[in-house]
Order: structure tokens, then sequence, then C-alpha cells
């Protein structure tokens, strides 16, 4: 019916890496082949799914660690267990303002409110790497038009509100309230590209 806010994945890397940007940080793995890891929330996450387009793209030999959780994943970056972590803003920019990671890029549209420093993936020049995490608001098929109608009016009018604005920029989350068609049309964009990658990195349901 309606995409209600999106929000970005955030590539982060333990400070010890020899990488200040994105670019040193493709020319390290390119250099090492299969001594760096990335971490992330989940088998099929987003973390895990812009990982494995990245992968993919570049041609790296990166390895993908799993974790039961954003939160857990940025820990082992932290850590050093893992020196790269793509995750999201809302675990991903409190370590970052406390200097226990560094954030090489914002992998989504825009730069974040609370990261404004952090470039995005296409200004660190790499336009074709883009993996927004979204939530949208669905109702069953058949729902009458004219409750389409109103339900989306209403969302789209509070995602707006300025006070909701203002809480979802400090998770990293931004406001969208699109057309039912617009929607509808994007749902169909992200299952064909997202699949392409899943069958690429030959990812299964567990």
């Amino acid at each position: 019916m309606t995409l209600a806010v999106t929000t970005p994945v955030v590539l982060a890397v333990h400070p010890s890496l020899r990488a200040s940007t994105f670019k040193d940080l493709v020319e390290l793995v390119k250099a090492n082949p299969g001594k760096y890891s990335f971490a992330s929330g989940g088998p099929g996450s987003p973390g895990h799914l812009v990982g494995e387009q990245f992968r993919l793209s570049l041609g790296l030999d990166l390895v993908h660690v799993p974790f039961n959780s954003a939160g857990v994943a940025i820990g082992s970056t932290i850590g050093g267990h893992t020196p790269i972590s793509i995750v999201a803003p809302v675990a991903t920019v409190p370590q970052v303002q406390e200097g226990k990671v560094r954030a090489l890029a914002v992998i989504g549209k825009t730069r974040l409110q609370t990261l404004p420093e952090v470039p995005t993936i296409a200004e660190a020049g790499y336009p074709d790497i883009l993996g927004e995490n979204w939530f949208g608001v669905l109702v069953p098929a058949g729902t009458p038009k004219e409750i389409i109608q109103v339900l989306h009016r209403e969302i789209a009018k509070a995602v707006e509100h300025p006070d909701t604005k203002e809480r979802l920029a400090a998770l990293g989350l931004d406001p969208v309230g699109n057309s039912p068609d617009e929607f509808g049309e994007q749902i169909k964009v992200e299952i064909a590209k997202w699949a392409t990658v899943i069958r690429a990195a030959g990812i299964k349901a567990q």
C-alpha cells in the first residue's frame, strides 16, 4: 500500500584496518584475497545481501560471517574478530561516534543526519552498489480502494509530521509515504534485484 520509511546500511571497519576510504578498503581486500571478512545481522539480512552485492560486483574474495543480530555483528567488529561490518545505522552510529569503529560509507541514497561526514556509496565512487532496507504497509488483496486511499493518506501524513521525522532521523530512517502504485512497482523491482544476488551468491533458506 505504501512505503513508510527507508534506511541504509553502514559499512564500518575496525580502527586498526588500513583503510580510511571505501576505495582503500576495496584495494586492500583485492590485494589480500580470502583474508578479510564482513559481519552481518544474519543470513539474508540487508547487510548480508548488500555485502554479497559488494563482493560480487567488484569480484572480491570476501568471507561473510553471520550473527544473530546487528548488535552482535558490530560487536564482533569492535572486538577485531570480523574487521568489516555491514549493518543498520541504529547499531553502527553510536559505535562510530564513540570511535570504536570507523564508518567508510553509507550504502543508501543520502547521507545520514547522524553521520553527516560519512559519504554515500555513490559519493565514494561506487554508485552501482545500493541496498536500502525499507518498511512498508500492506493490506490484504481485495481491500476496497477507498480504504486504501484513506490509510495511505494518513500514513503519509504521519511519517511527515515534524516530531515523527525527528525521531525517525535519530534512528537513521527516512520517511517516504509513496503511492500504492509506486510501492507495488518498487516491490517488483526489489524482488528481481535481490533474487539475482541471492542466486549468484548461492544463499539458501535456513
